[in-house]
């Protein structure tokens, strides 16, 4: 009896773990299956999400390729300032043209600038027209000034002087200069103040008639001075944004336009404009102050500068690109 009821025990338990082992084993079936199952859905996301990193690491180095390139375009600028201080020390250093020999038109203008020319005239000081405030530092002391430009005008009877009137920018004048200037125009616009004759004044009206006589037959001949200027042909000035607009009605010049001041004078708007550069001041006469050659073959931007540029570009864009690859490792370290 004791002996059956063992066996029946025995195979009880043998039944039991058999069944636990099949159900072990359609767990792990069902495991790997799910886990095959997801492991495609999970090599998709990289695949998806592939293109916009693609296309975001390319953009942290679009930085470093713009200022790449304004560097380069600071070489080709340096290159091409080059070239032109070169041309004008070239024509600078030819021999003066005559004035009348040169016939001023819009067209030849830029090929005739900075050639340098000569001219005989006498100036007319009632027409000046002063540019600016410009500074200039003397002796370490910055002082404001003008810019005087006088219609120079031919002489009679003079083969050598000029055939039609030019515009000559004379040089750097002082402030009161152009203050006295204002003074003797606004003077004669004035009508003068004639009183009405007395009898005293009749009587001796025979006598300041013969007096008047004898001055103006003295004054008949007038001695007009003719002046020499050495210069340099020129062209209208470009103004930034900054500078403000001429008002003539005002005698306000901020800048040099030569068609505008010509008709402000009375002349042609294709006027020949030039800039003296007599480098021999006479000290007891040091006004105005011409400008040197020096001045008229400098630029706002020499070529010094604009290595300077590339050199900051450059720097700019390799510091931008080592940051830009900084980022990238330090994303693939935290994966």
């Amino acid at each position: 009896m004791a002996a059956s009821i063992s066996k029946t025990l025995t195979r009880n338990l043998l039944r039991r773990s058999c069944e636990t082992k099949q159900s072990l084993q359609l767990r792990c079936s069902s495991s790997s299956a799910a886990a095959a199952s997801s492991a495609p859905v999970t090599e998709t996301q990289p695949s998806e999400k592939g293109g916009p990193s693609k296309w975001s690491k390319l953009l942290l180095f679009v930085p470093g390729v713009i200022t790449f390139g304004l560097g380069t375009w600071q070489i080709i600028r340096r290159q091409d300032k080059i070239e032109m201080l070169e041309y004008r020390q070239n024509r600078l250093r030819m021999d003066p043209l005559n004035c009348n020999e040169v016939s001023p038109s819009s067209e030849n203008v830029d090929s005739l600038e900075f050639c340098r020319v000569r001219c005989r005239g006498v100036f007319d000081e009632k027409k000046s027209i002063f540019i600016g405030p410009r500074s200039r530092s003397i002796s370490g002391v910055t002082e404001n000034g003008y810019y005087v430009i006088t219609p120079l005008m031919p002489l009679a009877n003079d083969p050598k002087s000029v055939q039609a009137p030019i515009l000559v920018n004379r040089g750097w004048v002082p402030r009161n200069w152009r203050d006295k200037s204002l003074e003797v125009a606004a003077a004669d616009d004035q009508p003068p103040s004639i009183a009405p004759p007395s009898q005293e004044s009749g009587k001796r009206s025979w006598w300041m008639f013969s007096s008047k006589k004898k001055k103006v037959e003295e004054d008949q001949v007038p001695t007009v001075k003719p002046t020499e200027v050495v210069g340099v042909i020129r062209g209208s000035e470009k103004p930034s944004i900054f500078v403000p607009a001429n008002d003539p009605s005002s005698f306000q010049w901020f800048y040099v336009d030569v068609s505008a001041i010509a008709r402000a004078c009375g002349l042609p708007k294709n006027t020949l404009y030039i800039e003296t550069i007599n480098d021999n001041v006479d000290p007891s006469n040091p006004y105005p102050i011409p400008k040197d050659t020096n001045t008229l073959v400098r630029s706002s931007v020499m070529p010094q500068d604009h290595l300077n540029y590339t050199f900051t570009w450059y720097s700019l864009s390799a510091a931008v690109t080592f940051m830009a690859f900084k980022r990238l490792q330090s994303k693939k370290s935290r994966r």
